[in-house]
């Protein structure tokens, strides 16, 4: 998936700034896309260029003035083949697992570290997307907002987000208290 994509589908929420939009991926779509700033505005330049979404300037008092984008017909025929086109399978490239991978030729403690740490990451995100979820669903319970509300997909993405660091989460947990474990148990040996 392109960035471009990312963007528009985070357009199709409504006509927002870069300011914005900065704001959205940074709750809204962190949980399936990264980007900093910097890309985020490169990246609403080329969509413009490319007629994949219109800006328009607003005048504020006291305050710059900003852009603000919307997609267009094209911007949504994009998105459109995109979502049609087969998805390619998740890939994951995470320094911490790799660390884990190689845990055993290495001292531990900072891994475990590392490993606490990311689960108390994953728990703040997931309080974060558990929010979302509810304030997307307002008043209407999880099930009846699936069959009846507004826009159900950034509510599904953000169930994926959920369903995500609960499980790095777990996952951290589970291995820090295995590799601790097994420290434990061979200082214990080595005093013996």
């Amino acid at each position: 998936m392109a960035l471009r994509h990312a963007v528009l589908a985070a357009l199709l929420g409504g006509e927002h700034s870069g300011y914005q939009l900065t704001k959205i991926f940074d709750v809204g779509v962190a949980n399936f896309w990264y980007a900093a700033p910097q890309q985020l505005y490169a990246e609403l330049t080329r969509l413009e260029a490319d007629g994949l979404i219109a800006g328009r300037e607003v005048v504020q008092r006291g305050r710059p003035n900003k852009r603000v984008f919307t997609v267009t017909d094209a911007g949504a025929a994009e998105l459109a083949a995109f979502a049609a086109a087969p998805a390619k399978p998740l890939l994951i490239r995470d320094d911490l697992v790799v660390k884990v991978h190689a845990v055993d030729r290495l001292d531990p403690g900072p891994v475990i570290e590392q490993l606490q740490e990311r689960a108390r990451e994953a728990s703040a995100k997931l309080e974060l997307f558990e929010q979302i979820c509810a304030r997307l669903r307002g008043d209407l319970d999880e099930e009846t907002f699936l069959r009846e509300g507004e826009r159900v997909g950034p509510y599904l993405s953000c169930l994926a987000g959920c369903r995500l660091e609960r499980e790095m989460r777990e996952w951290c947990l589970r291995t820090a208290r295995t590799l601790t474990e097994r420290a434990a148990a061979r200082t214990e040996g080595e005093t013996s």
